[in-house]
């Protein structure tokens, strides 16, 4: 028994270099519980908590640590073979015998505001084997799960803030669709309140580029804004800001609870019907469950039969279904879950409910 595990292990970190040769993959080990899996190569050198038990372990470089371990084992096994006169270490096995791991690996001390860990393939894979498993067809573009750019810190603001500043976020949408490139807010109905977080809303997409030019009347209470023409700038007010709004709470949560789970945004899926949809949110709690979350704002009910048709095609739980609509009333969110196969949030009360999932 002792062979058979060593020429396992010793076969798993050979197979584990050689599939990814070119990539440039380091190995974590785990010190406590004997852990093993491949994450980027950026993090040689650094510690990381264990998937397994939540210990802490070191990153290696690949190449570096095989070759140590090659020479360990060889040393070891001239030994055993003269005690034991055993053959061949590992003889009998095949590619079909080795493991794969899937688990993400929790990274100490990064910034959720500026990370590209939940874009490393490490973290998503769980996510892609579900789909696989379902025969569903999955494409992730890694950049949808980087905030090293500045989507999320204006989405975060704007999501938090969405009852003041939601009429101002319409209005650049309408204005950009109509490709017009100026948008006059009024603000003679605000209140000063009010009035301050349009204000701070408004310098902040300036400073950050989202928009070319702002301008504040404060005489008339009048702003105008020049708008930006790229097309990565109009998606994000088309409704990308939603989907990084909630990525950003999710990450969020699950640093503060100290997990980390796979997790992606806007995947491409396509069923065995060639039928296609795009998933805003999605991952796996710390249950082993699916839990996808679409995001709308303004009118919603013409989608509801897509989402109720989607939700049974993947086969996922009511409560693990959810459709989060910014602006909508919390009494109406509860009405409409008790009445249809879905259920309904909103902005304010999404994170409630992701707590009770856990």
């Amino acid at each position: 028994m002792m062979w058979i595990c060593l020429g396992t292990w010793l076969n798993l970190l050979l197979w584990s270099n050689f599939r990814d040769k070119g990539n440039n993959m380091a190995i974590y080990k785990c010190d406590i519980c004997h852990h093993f899996q491949e994450t980027s190569n950026e993090y040689i050198g650094k510690n990381a908590k264990c998937p397994k038990c939540k210990e802490k372990g070191t990153i290696f470089n690949t190449l570096s640590y095989i070759k140590e371990i090659t020479e360990n084992n060889i040393s070891l096994k001239k030994k055993l073979l003269e005690i034991d006169n055993i053959k061949e270490i590992g003889s009998s096995e095949t590619n079909d015998d080795m493991i794969k791991v899937y688990d993400a690996i929790p990274i100490d001390d990064f910034d959720i505001h500026n990370t590209d860990i939940f874009s490393q393939k490490d973290h998503y894979a769980p996510i892609i084997k579900w789909f696989k498993e379902r025969h569903i067809q999955a494409n992730v573009n890694p950049k949808m799960m980087d905030t090293t750019g500045f989507f999320d810190e204006v989405a975060i603001y704007m999501g938090n803030n969405f009852n003041t500043i939601g009429s101002v976020v319409n209005q650049i949408r309408y204005i950009q669709n109509k490709k017009y490139d100026t948008v006059k807010i009024t603000l003679s109905k605000n209140n000063n309140r009010e009035i301050e977080q349009i204000l701070e809303f408004c310098k902040m997409i300036h400073h950050y580029s989202f928009i070319a030019r702002y301008n504040f009347q404060k005489k008339d209470k009048i702003i105008y804004l020049t708008l930006q023409s790229i097309p990565k700038i109009k998606n994000f007010f088309n409704g990308l800001w939603m989907e990084w709004f909630v990525l950003i709470q999710m990450i969020s949560f699950f640093k503060e609870k100290n997990i980390t789970l796979p997790i992606i945004r806007g995947v491409d899926i396509t069923f065995q019907n060639q039928d296609k949809n795009e998933l805003d949110i999605f991952f796996i709690n710390n249950q082993g469950d699916p839990v996808c979350i679409e995001c709308k704002t303004g009118e919603f009910r013409q989608d509801l039969n897509k989402y109720f048709s989607l939700q049974k095609k993947l086969n996922i739980k009511k409560e693990n279904f959810l459709l989060c609509v910014f602006g909508l009333e919390e009494e109406q969110a509860k009405g409409l879950t008790s009445m249809y196969e879905i259920t309904l949030v909103n902005e304010s009360t999404l994170m409630n409910h992701i707590e009770s999932l856990f």
